[in-house]
């Protein structure tokens, strides 16, 4: 990847939390997780103006955020408050496609109330990872004039929070779900429909993450696909989703521009990032990355999807 003179700054507003895993690989009890733990430490790898806001508890492990601090990323946004730090405790299948949630204690999550700062709310891309809608809403009443502002949510959100998740979505451009939430959001079971839908809402685009079949990109009555990596060693799908939106955001902060076909570029990087996250653990599998490790996988994957344009 050559080097951009001017990288655009990016907001990050989401959970830093413990996870346990269960699963065909064993237990595995307080891993690293939360949505900005994944998207900040993913987008650090193409920018150095990430600015994270998120809480924890007093029982958070200091390293972790001084792991985020040395990769050059701006934490201190991140609230220390009394209490339990955000946990979800969660059961994979065998063949790790589909994953059942046994306990979410929010803890300190739970009165969590984003503060942007001053030399945060100039932000040029803004990120919002899954957090209550209402919460999303009022970080956008914080921050002036981003040039793009992009979404996470999920079922409970579209569920109970529905009111509150339509005001947010008029004011956002890019919403990021995955098939089986784009499908309730829509109440309509095609995917191609179910984006035309969501796309009336407000934003002006959507990226539908499918796993392991790559994602789906719809704006402005066109549509592309972003390919999965084939993976001989798959351990935990948790944050992949999440890398993919830092792979993603933090391509478009290096890259300088918002044009069509960088964010096509964008996409292909994001799976770039998701496909480390689910070689390991936790955010080990995109630890410790170098640019040509990612170039290399950029180009795989570039090289998957290459054919020859024939006219019959």
């Amino acid at each position: 990847m050559h080097q951009r003179s001017a990288h655009r700054s990016l907001l990050v507003v989401g959970s830093v939390a413990y996870d346990d895993i269960d699963g065909p690989f064993g237990f595995h009890k307080d891993l690293l997780g939360g949505s900005a733990s994944f998207i900040a430490r993913a987008a650090a790898y193409f920018t150095k103006n990430v600015s994270v806001v998120g809480v924890v508890g007093d029982d958070f492990e200091q390293k972790y955020i001084d792991e985020l601090s040395a990769l050059g990323v701006d934490v201190s946004g991140i609230e220390r408050t009394p209490g339990e730090t955000f946990h979800w405790v969660g059961r994979y299948a065998p063949d790790l496609s589909t994953r059942e949630t046994l306990d979410t204690r929010l803890g300190v999550f739970a009165t969590f109330q984003p503060k942007i700062a001053e030399h945060q709310r100039d932000a040029q891309l803004v990120l919002l990872g899954n957090i209550d809608p209402a919460l999303q809403l009022d970080v956008l009443r914080q921050v002036r004039a981003p040039a793009l502002v992009a979404m996470d949510t999920m079922n409970l959100w579209i569920n109970i929070k529905r009111d509150d998740l339509l005001k947010t979505l008029a004011k956002v451009h890019t919403l990021m779900i995955n098939d089986e939430e784009a499908r309730l959001l829509a109440e309509e079971h095609n995917l191609r429909r179910a984006a035309a839908k969501i796309l009336k809402l407000g934003p002006t685009s959507l990226i539908i993450k499918r796993g392991d079949a790559g994602a789906l990109l719809f704006h402005g009555g066109g549509a592309f696909a972003a390919p999965a990596m084939p993976l001989a060693d798959v351990k935990d799908p948790t944050g992949a989703g999440d890398s993919f939106a830092g792979g993603l955001m933090g391509y478009l902060a290096y890259a300088g521009d918002l044009s069509p076909k960088t964010i096509r570029t964008a996409m292909i990087m994001g799976s770039v990032m998701g496909s480390f996250a689910v070689e390991k653990f936790s955010v080990d599998g995109i630890r410790d990355l170098t640019p040509a490790r990612i170039q290399q996988r950029f180009d795989e994957l570039t090289e998957l999807v290459q054919f020859e344009r024939v006219r019959l």
